[in-house]
């Protein structure tokens, strides 16, 4: 049964912290083979369903330690039809697949929940080409065909909402706001951003956000930021316009390098955990409704913990 459906605690004035970069935390640390950065493939065997569950466990005791809510982000970032068809995957396989990630979310809240950190279920999914190029463009209305598939699956579970993340442009997170709406699951909308702080199609943060409000009614609960670094984006919200108070979010990398050369990188480039926290603090002193706040490439348990410290008192 879902918990938060219905009334989002995130819009709220309470802070939520979030996970960081699973993918590069599997890979670069854990050593783990992930093909297509799909962690939900770690679901087929036992130990991967519990390194998975060792991952959130890690996370929320930051959260529970310092008693503020935390979202549980699934593993299904990758678990749509076309990444699923890529490794094997039937129609079948890929919903039952969606709701086990969340049902190991829904046990996990039932272990670790308190009255001073809330956890929010989250179904996450992603765009359905690359994460940093946009490749072919899809109108709204093919978007929302598309994703309505996973988004129907995690709707039929105890997830509280989904959350897409590494969108590139604006027409696909149309769609996927449409569809989400049609299934009756409050979803959060997360842009990636190049090093000029625009989306990877060329558009602003802020024409993005405000096409996509106009044409989906202000359909999303709220948006975010992933998949770029402060630096690229800290003049972007550096204006008082009112599109930024629909900003409740960041998940930034540790890594200032661009998404061309991330690609292009054979180590991981963690960055700086205190210097990220300290963005991460400028940040929430501009915009008050700032109140979600995690990692994405190259962060881990170290990096959302000193993004913890750094914004708790703002």
């Amino acid at each position: 049964m879902t918990r938060y459906r219905n009334s989002l605690p995130q819009l709220t004035d309470k802070k939520f912290l979030t996970d960081g970069g699973m993918e590069t935390t599997l890979v670069f640390h854990d050593g783990i083979d992930l093909p297509y950065f799909a962690a939900f493939d770690q679901l087929k065997t036992v130990p991967g369903t519990d390194r998975i569950r060792d991952y959130y466990r890690r996370y929320a005791a930051i959260a529970t330690t310092n008693k503020v809510g935390f979202v549980l982000e699934s593993v299904t970032w990758r678990a749509s039809s076309d990444w699923g068809n890529l490794m094997g995957y039937s129609a079948t396989a890929l919903d039952a697949i969606n709701k086990q990630a969340i049902e190991i979310l829904q046990d996990l809240r039932e272990e670790l929940e308190t009255d001073d950190s809330p956890m929010v279920i989250s179904g996450c999914i992603g765009p359905r080409g690359d994460g940093y190029d946009p490749g072919d463009y899809m109108t709204a209305e093919e978007a929302q065909a598309y994703h309505a598939v996973q988004i129907k699956s995690l709707s039929d579970t105890a997830a509280d909402m989904v959350t897409a993340m590494t969108i590139t442009y604006a027409e696909e997170a149309t769609g996927m706001v449409r569809a989400a709406n049609a299934a009756g699951i409050p979803i959060v909308i997360s842009f990636t951003l190049e090093t000029d702080g625009r989306l990877p199609s060329g558009q602003s943060l802020k024409d993005a956000i405000e096409q996509v409000d106009e044409e989906s009614g202000c359909g999303p609960a709220y948006y975010m930021i992933n998949c770029a670094h402060p630096e690229h984006f800290a003049d972007t919200l550096a204006g008082d316009e009112s599109w930024l108070q629909r900003i409740h979010g960041i998940r930034a990398n540790a890594s200032n390098k661009s998404h061309a050369e991330l690609d292009e990188c054979e180590q991981l480039d963690d960055g700086n955990p205190h210097e990220l926290g300290q963005a991460y603090r400028d940040f929430s002193k501009k915009l008050k409704q700032l109140n979600v706040f995690g990692g994405c490439c190259g962060t881990d348990h170290r990096h959302v913990e000193a993004i913890c410290k750094a914004t708790l008192t703002v």
